[in-house]
């Protein structure tokens, strides 16, 4: 459970302050590309590190290496911004810590996975101490006045440190390397858990799950400038609202579940998310934090239920690999395309005059919500149901 907070804070403080600290370092036409490298990080290596962590080195042991990785590669984008560097060292070291850290989610979930004895019944109450932990970075980030400072990240760094060194505190078998010979390249790379996708029900969720994302990716890049032109201030801790809202969902998925099938359950979920970016449309500070706050239901309904789905639905040997596949097919392809995507939509709902560049909320946010109901009519329309044959 510590493992979750750690992992959740060290995560929080990096990723919500992201926005704000580009935009304040005058870096603003770099953040859909600072975004964009997470999504080509978890485009190859959860796969590669979940393969290695279901066939030859330990899980824990594998996060505590990238934890160490994630945390010296967010000092270094920290000094080099503060030091004025060119835009593309700062890019390439944003790309360096994603890569360390596009595995992490997958990793810890997997760890958490491999000790639930039901992974419907208990994971949900489990998780939420990763939201909390999310929460608990926003707050540490706006306590220390630092929502746009560079030094967040070197916060971030000493949380991603606690982590590694709370992996020794997680017991682990020993994997038998014995069969490792017999492995294939695409074996090792992990391309075989493409194999996943052959059965309809699987294949439904895994490419709902990357196409929600597209859209749900403007959340973090385009929500706090919003925020900041309604006059509020501390927009970490502002942010974590949607986090308020997950724990509680989180809390109450698996009575959810039991009690409602699947299907229903991430169509409520997409639905909410439409209508987070409708109560956006309206440019209102009331309605926006409304919103803001269906992050989290909206969040957990989604993707929360693919992961249970696939603990509940996948054999064991492989339940690593498919969460690896999971973050492959969200936080990689569906998020590359969206990062891009909503910013290249939000340039087009922008005007420049003497004032600086305004943006059309309205229309910006309008257009996404349109894009999240044509995921809900997708899902609706394919999802079967079917038990995994």
């Amino acid at each position: 459970m510590g493992l979750l907070f750690l992992h959740g804070m060290a995560l929080g403080s990096w990723f919500v302050p992201l926005s704000s600290v580009l935009d304040d370092a005058r870096l603003g036409s770099l953040k859909p590309w600072a975004f964009a490298a997470s999504a080509l990080a978890a485009m190859l290596a959860p796969l590669f590190f979940g393969a290695m962590a279901d066939r030859s080195v330990p899980p824990p042991k594998v996060l505590r290496w990238i934890s160490v990785g994630t945390a010296v590669s967010a000092s270094l984008t920290a000094w080099q911004i503060q030091s004025g560097s060119s835009l593309w060292i700062i890019w390439c070291l944003i790309q360096l810590q994603s890569i360390f850290c596009s595995p992490t989610s997958s990793l810890t979930g997997s760890i958490v996975f491999s000790r639930l004895l039901g992974s419907q019944k208990q994971f949900g109450s489990i998780r939420a101490l990763g939201t909390i932990g999310w929460m608990a970075g926003c707050w540490t980030t706006s306590l220390l006045q630092l929502d746009a400072s560079p030094s967040s990240f070197y916060v971030s760094a000493g949380l991603w440190l606690c982590l590694a060194a709370y992996t020794f505190l997680v017991p682990f078998q020993a994997i038998d390397n014995a069969t490792q010979q017999r492995l294939s390249l695409r074996e090792r790379f992990g391309f075989d858990a493409l194999a996943l996708l052959k059965n309809h029900d699987h294949r439904v969720v895994f490419t709902t799950a990357a196409l929600v994302a597209i859209p749900f990716a403007a959340f973090y890049p385009y929500t706090p400038p919003m925020l900041k032109e309604l006059g509020l201030s501390s927009i970490s801790a502002w942010m974590s609202l949607g986090q308020v809202t997950e724990v509680v969902a989180l809390i109450g998925i698996s009575a959810i579940l039991q009690r409602w099938p699947m299907k229903w359950v991430v169509l409520t979920g997409i639905a909410l998310g439409v209508g987070r970016y409708v109560l956006y449309a309206t440019e209102s500070t009331v309605p926006v934090l409304i919103g803001l706050s269906l992050h989290g239901v909206a969040f957990t309904f989604t993707y929360i239920s693919a992961q249970i789905y696939l603990a509940e639905q996948i054999e064991a040997a492989w339940r690593t690999r498919a969460q690896a596949l999971l973050s492959f097919m969200t936080a990689g392809v569906g998020n590359l395309a969206g990062y891009l995507f909503t910013g290249a939509w939000l340039r087009a709902c922008s005007t420049v005059d003497s004032s600086g560049t305004n943006v059309a909320w309205p229309m910006y946010w309008i257009g996404l919500a349109a894009v999240v109901f044509g995921v809900f009519l997708y899902f609706g329309l394919s999802y079967k149901g079917k038990a995994a044959g």
